[in-house]
């Protein structure tokens, strides 16, 4: 990605995890392309509940790892979850992407996204979370990379130290 904002945040546990995720979906408008990279049992899950509390959702959020996706209502959005772990090729699953992804009423997270990076668009966030092995088991290290297009993200953002351009 060019021209893109970084934030840094450390999460000292689950619910730092999913408040950053909640201050995250209150600004959602629609359209946007989250990509999640993480290691298994990294937080992504706790961080998409965050994101569809705050973008107005009610529903249960779980990992889609069985099912590959999950769609969670929020207000006028839909928030789109896949999961592409237990995949060797997206197959259809690929197509049904692009065609949500094309959709502004839609917010799109993707984990494991390798197989279909062809089929994302350059324009997405990347949250990255890392356990960072400083104090406790639970504590990650999470950066957030956002193009210009999406600056509202960071407007207000949680504490955390955030960077320019790379």
């Amino acid at each position: 990605m060019s021209d893109t904002l970084q934030l840094r945040v450390q999460s000292k546990g689950a619910e730092q995890t999913e408040a950053l995720g909640e201050s995250l979906g209150k600004r959602l408008r629609g359209g946007e392309v989250i990509e999640l990279v993480s290691d298994l049992g990294g937080g992504k899950t706790t961080l998409v509940r965050g994101l569809a509390r705050g973008a107005g959702s009610h529903d249960h959020v779980a990992s889609p790892t069985f099912t590959m996706s999950k769609v969670y209502e929020a207000g006028d959005l839909q928030l789109h979850h896949f999961d592409f772990y237990r995949l060797d090729e997206a197959g259809i699953l690929a197509d049904e992407l692009a065609e949500i992804i094309d959709d502004e009423r839609n917010v799109t997270v993707v984990e494991w996204s390798d197989i279909v990076k062809q089929v994302l668009p350059a324009t997405r966030l990347t949250i990255t979370i890392n356990q960072s092995g400083l104090t406790a088991e639970d504590e990650r290290q999470i950066i957030i990379e956002v193009p210009a297009e999406y600056s509202y993200m960071l407007q207000a953002a949680p504490h955390g130290k955030q960077g320019g351009e790379q």
